[in-house]
């Protein structure tokens, strides 16, 4: 009696021929599953590696997260601190290094958690310094969804006088700017205005300005309708013709649905942003 044989080869792994023959108890028979048995390693394989890539990334944001979540956005941030971010940072960068920038996954709104930018720590410094000012949330406002060259971005600071303003929302500062796609993560920004808008006084001043026991006076009531819409812009182009308006080069490291990384080229620090809900100006 003839003990039946099977041989396998599987392409990823042997030279041998692609055929699976098996020859059982004398009768011979060949038969090709080289589709079938090829298709299942490979997507397994593909399928676990993807999984455990996506599954590692997620820790490694996490990290970074966790390491800048007591620096109060970067404003206490210590030396060694600094070094566990930057390494970290590194770290998420390298998962998607070398990939060009998706501007419409890039568009929306983004909320800052960490930077080390000297002209974003001073208004840390400030609020933690004189308590009649606060600085609230800091975003970054991209509008680039039907671009493929550039865009316009909004960098949008939420800050108040408490004495006067509502806590934390009391006005927002808008600085605009058109932007660039210069090479796949390199965009040139170009500063075009300064505006001061959504101005929100506290409870206190609007009943001295329109006292809720006495009748309020359209008088009253189009100072309250003006101080709400107030909008002071102060354009910040070139006034002389052939100079370029004041900008600069911002290297977006790493972006995915929930997170983008920039580094401002020329050491002005880095950024670590998270997706926030759409934000109306």
């Amino acid at each position: 009696m003839e003990i039946a044989s099977v041989t396998i080869s599987c392409p990823a792994l042997f030279s041998t021929p692609r055929v699976c023959r098996s020859k059982p108890f004398a009768l011979n028979f060949n038969t090709d599953h080289r589709k079938r048995f090829s298709c299942q390693v490979a997507s397994g394989d593909t399928t676990a590696k993807v999984v455990d890539s996506e599954l590692d990334l997620e820790y490694k944001k996490h990290d970074l997260l966790r390491a800048v979540q007591e620096t109060q956005r970067g404003l206490t941030a210590t030396s060694d601190q600094r070094s566990v971010i930057e390494e970290a940072l590194v770290t998420v960068e390298g998962f998607n290094g070398g990939e060009a920038i998706d501007l419409m996954k890039l568009d929306g709104t983004w909320r800052l958690q960490y930077t080390s930018a000297p002209d974003v720590v001073v208004l840390f410094e400030a609020a933690s310094r004189f308590p009649f000012f606060q600085v609230g949330q800091i975003f970054q406002k991209f509008e680039c969804r039907d671009r493929s060259d550039g865009g316009i971005i909004r960098n949008v600071v939420q800050w108040s006088l408490p004495s006067l303003l509502e806590e934390q929302e009391g006005a927002t500062l808008v600085v605009t700017a058109k932007f660039d796609k210069v090479s796949s993560r390199n965009i040139y920004l170009q500063f075009e205005e300064i505006s001061v808008r959504n101005i929100n006084i506290n409870e206190q001043v609007q009943s001295l300005l329109a006292p809720a026991i006495l009748p309020r006076s359209f008088l009253n009531l189009q100072i309250l309708q003006f101080i709400r819409t107030f909008n002071a812009q102060i354009p910040v182009t070139p006034t002389s013709p052939g100079r370029r308006s004041v900008g600069g080069l911002y290297y977006l490291s790493y972006l995915d649905n929930n997170m983008l990384l920039g580094r401002s080229v020329g050491g002005g620090g880095v950024f670590v942003f998270t997706k926030s809900q759409p934000l109306q100006l």
